[in-house]
């Protein structure tokens, strides 16, 4: 065969350029799920990831690291990244790439993000989202309280700069160009898990969307799953605090806690050994199937969460049957009916002792959340046109 006939083979079998460039610096969690989702469904996309650790220093320098890993490529149209890439310090090192359409997404902002204490919160991490807006053509948030609470912070958290303050109205350049677009869950995945009798009605074919609900089996314990990240902005005093209430009570109760952990959280090594006789499982699963039919085993799921502005684990939990009970706050009430949402402390421990003694109240309802609004199905068109040059 002969070189140029070869060639010509070769460039007949090579795939399309790729239009869309997607970067990640915190390839993991809710992010790892939207940039698989975004690979695998739609045309033309070529992601760039770096592993879900550090995650201070992959908002101070994945900029840098990206400037230098990705290619240059002519056929890039549209560039997309979350919010934990400064893209303005990415523009400014690869020009060549400020000039595609600049796709910006927060799955969180760093302008409410709960801290501790208010003066151990960094300036930087808020201010570089806000410069990454700026240069973004397209500011893309995942609820409508995410991206009211950073608009409405914005002008409050600049006025921390003690001099030199941007003289124009950031708010009015920024604001337009934002809008809500809910994070997609891949429903499909789980749904392909659950059994027949447990499918919502969609998955059927019917018009009307009723999540699984529990057969009514009074003779076992209420299950709780707690499926959160081991960190202080999902509240794991809270949690665990109320759960040794309802022991010392004399409750019964089963309890899987999953989540990811990134450090060693001292709460719950503490509290595991007594809650031992009530824990089925204790730790994050690496298997998804396995993740989810604990998910489809438990009766009742629970957010105690100082910081919300999604809840995708809340949501897939939901669409496998469990009982929600979320904070009357953050993106909660955004999703949840109000007879899933407790106020207080005290009112989360009085509905769960209530729940305990009658676990069947929690089999036998029909879950009034409406999850396929979040599908990848529903939500396709909206990335495609998000992600068209």
């Amino acid at each position: 065969m002969s070189g140029r006939h070869a060639s010509r083979m070769e460039s007949q079998a090579a795939p399309p350029p790729a239009r869309v460039l997607l970067l990640e610096p915190f390839y993991g969690g809710s992010h790892k799920q939207l940039l698989d989702l975004l690979s695998a469904h739609l045309d033309s996309c070529v992601a760039f990831t770096a592993p879900a650790k550090k995650w201070h220093w992959r908002a101070r320098t994945s900029a840098l690291y990206f400037s230098q890993k990705v290619p240059p490529n002519p056929g890039y149209r549209v560039l997309f990244c979350s919010s934990v890439l400064n893209l303005c310090e990415l523009a400014a090192l690869r020009p060549d790439l400020a000039r595609l359409k600049k796709v910006l997404y927060f799955h969180e902002n760093q302008l409410v993000y709960p801290v501790r204490k208010e003066q151990d919160r960094d300036f930087q991490y808020g201010y570089n989202q806000i410069l990454s807006c700026l240069v973004a053509d397209a500011v893309v948030f995942n609820s409508a309280f995410n991206m009211d609470s950073f608009l409405s912070s914005l002008s409050p958290f600049l006025n921390k700069i003690p001099d030199l303050r941007p003289p124009q109205d950031l708010l009015a350049l920024i604001r337009p160009k934002c809008q809500v677009l809910h994070f997609p869950l891949h429903l499909a995945d789980v749904d392909r898990l659950l059994p027949t009798n447990k499918l919502p009605a969609a998955a059927h074919g019917d018009d009307v969307i009723t999540p699984p609900t529990r057969p009514d089996s009074p003779e076992t314990a209420l299950h709780i799953v707690w499926p959160h990240r081991w960190e202080h902005d999902k509240d794991p005093q809270l949690f665990l605090s109320t759960m040794l209430k309802l022991k010392d009570e004399g409750l019964d109760f089963r309890l899987s806690v999953l989540g990811e952990t990134f450090t060693d959280v001292p709460e719950f090594s503490r509290c595991r050994p007594l809650l031992e006789p009530h824990v089925l499982h204790w730790g994050g699963l690496a298997c998804r199937e396995r993740y989810l039919e604990v998910l489809r085993q438990a009766d009742l799921v629970l957010s105690t969460a100082r910081h919300e502005f999604f809840g995708v684990a809340m949501l897939e939990a939901v669409h496998c049957g469990c009982y929600p009970l979320c904070p009357k706050a953050l993106v909660y009430p955004e999703i949840f009916p109000a007879e899933y949402l407790y106020a207080t402390p005290q009112q989360l421990l009085k509905r769960l002792r209530n729940f305990c003694t009658q676990p069947r109240h929690v089999r036998a309802h029909t879950l009034k959340v409406d999850t396929s609004r979040f599908s990848w199905d529903v939500l396709k068109g909206a990335y495609q046109s998000l992600l068209s040059p």
